[in-house]
């Protein structure tokens, strides 16, 4: 994804401080306006019923507007303010939908306060559903098996004719990641960002 814009300005947080409590995070992604435009866009100050974003073009109050963020995936809501460099807005979601936001932001939170690398391997385990959607490098759609999965990789079983060269981007699921090696069946992937330990399935095997 494309490197962070124009770092942050201040933020007047005063009214920001209702019913959630705000976490600074850096989080890259891409948004789309009402007009179906799509911009790169950089996150820095989060809660779950809203968040800051950096952004070069910034809309207008009241705005539908939908990201793809790092580590969250797609969110959605209207543009509250305009801020120097981009716009505040509100984050429409479920009651559970804004659990699962909190629960990453606790750990987002956490991982910076302890600095933990993004290259860290954790314990490998197989999914309850194996079964997943996988997107090559040239946009073609096609169904694996998951062999095994950690916070940080994949390995991923797939036809011989479709098996992508090392250091390809894929997608699996809702997942980005690289090819790393080729394996027996299939091959390994590297996960772009670390993955939180209580959303991996759902991100790997969601489309």
């Amino acid at each position: 994804m494309a490197e962070p814009l124009t770092p942050y300005k201040s933020l007047p947080l005063a009214e920001e401080r209702r019913r959630h409590q705000r976490v600074k995070v850096n989080l890259l992604g891409r948004y789309m306006l009402a007009d179906r435009r799509e911009f790169p866009c950089q996150v820095v100050d989060m809660s779950p019923g809203g968040m800051a974003v950096v952004a070069p073009i910034a809309g207008v109050p009241g705005e539908r507007v939908i990201a793809y963020v790092d580590h969250l995936g797609r969110l959605e809501g209207k543009i509250a303010r305009l801020l120097d460099n981009g716009f505040a807005m509100d984050i429409s979601a479920t009651p559970r939908k804004r659990d699962k936001l909190a629960a990453q932001l606790t750990w987002l939170a956490n991982r910076q306060i302890l600095n933990l690398p993004e290259d860290r391997r954790h314990g490998r385990f197989t999914p309850r559903n194996p079964i997943a959607r996988l997107i090559l490098q040239n946009g073609t759609n096609v169904t694996c098996r998951i062999i095994d999965l950690s916070a940080s990789g994949a390995a991923i079983s797939i036809a011989p004719d479709l098996l992508p060269p090392i250091g390809a981007p894929v997608t699996l699921g809702k997942t980005a990641g690289r090819v790393v090696r080729h394996i027996d069946d299939g091959f390994a992937i590297e996960f772009t960002r670390l993955q939180h330990p209580d959303f991996i399935e759902e991100n790997v095997t969601g489309v």
